[in-house]
């Protein structure tokens, strides 16, 4: 199985994880909104067992509870997010990556939250909430 790098806004954090992703999505929740100051965030999930930092840290926020959202403390880059609903797992935001292409997304979820201007205009499926 193959590496996947990444590195935060300003190279101080390094990472990487085992790919493939097991799954990536735009996510539009009110609590990523604010977490990363944008309308939508792009995710894409792996095996927290596979993921290591190879240099810097990171500065870890328990944002909501259960919610843990890792980022540099140097620049602020939001990289990750963990929640105790799925143990094993973390999100990684897609332009964190070195190949923030490489991913392949799957869906858009939390929709609910999206703002009324934002368009959704591609084929893949929506989401009012979560998946499941």
């Amino acid at each position: 199985m193959s590496a996947v790098s990444g590195h935060c806004f300003c190279h101080s954090i390094r990472f990487e994880v085992e790919g493939p992703e097991r799954f990536a999505c735009f996510c539009y929740c009110e609590s990523c909104q604010r977490a990363a100051g944008a309308p939508v965030v792009a995710w894409a999930t792996y095996a927290k067992s596979s993921f290591r930092i190879n240099q810097g840290e990171m500065q870890w926020n328990q944002s909501s509870p259960g919610v843990t959202r890792g980022h540099c403390a140097k620049c602020g880059a939001s990289i990750s997010y963990e929640n105790t609903k799925r143990p094993g797992e973390i999100d990684l935001t897609l332009n964190s990556l070195d190949d923030p292409g490489g991913p392949t997304l799957q869906a858009h979820i939390w929709t609910c939250d999206k703002p009324e201007w934002m368009i959704i205009s591609d084929e893949l499926p929506v989401y009012e909430r979560n998946i499941g």
